[in-house]
């Protein structure tokens, strides 16, 4: 049994050890890294769904405060998250023989401007879009905020692993 556990401590150890901070959420962080800093996104797609840049914004910020060490702050973090949603759209995708939508597909493209103040190799300037499909029988105004909170929770885990999830 204390073999296991020197060998269970050992390996956390040589883990913990190396370029930076791992996480359980797979977040690698620089030991200099403390604050963290997520603007406003402003919504500039031509289309406006009025709650999308405040909720869109207070997910990302919830997931570096629930999946990291990091502090949040208003200014001056030591990775600093700015940007807008550029996109917010909806087509038809899958057209029966008759020319009729059976689906249509909602996307979402944010554009992100991630700045690491310790490690500017990791930095990037970039879009991000991800999509859902909904049956055409219903009304977009009856899912969006389902589809929107779906799509929004892959945007992030998508930019969460661009940003810190260096493996």
């Amino acid at each position: 049994m204390k073999k296991k556990l020197i060998l269970i401590l050992i390996t956390l150890s040589v883990l913990s050890s190396g370029c930076g901070i791992y996480s359980l959420s797979g977040a690698s962080l620089d030991p200099k890294d403390k604050t963290v800093t997520v603007k406003f996104f402003p919504n500039r797609a031509a289309v406006i769904n009025p709650n999308l840049s405040q909720l869109f914004t207070e997910k990302l910020k919830d997931r570096f405060i629930s999946q990291t060490s990091l502090e949040l702050v208003d200014f001056n973090g030591d990775l600093v998250f700015e940007g807008e949603i550029t996109g917010y759209d909806t087509k038809p995708v899958a057209v029966t023989k008759d020319e009729q939508a059976e689906y249509n597909r909602l996307t979402i493209t944010v554009h992100v401007k991630y700045t690491s103040i310790n490690n500017p190799k990791f930095n990037f300037d970039t879009n991000f879009s991800r999509y859902a499909d909904y049956e055409s029988s219903k009304l977009l105004t009856d899912i969006e905020d389902e589809l929107s909170e779906q799509i929004i929770t892959e945007l992030i885990d998508d930019i969460f692993n661009k940003s810190v999830v260096n493996w």
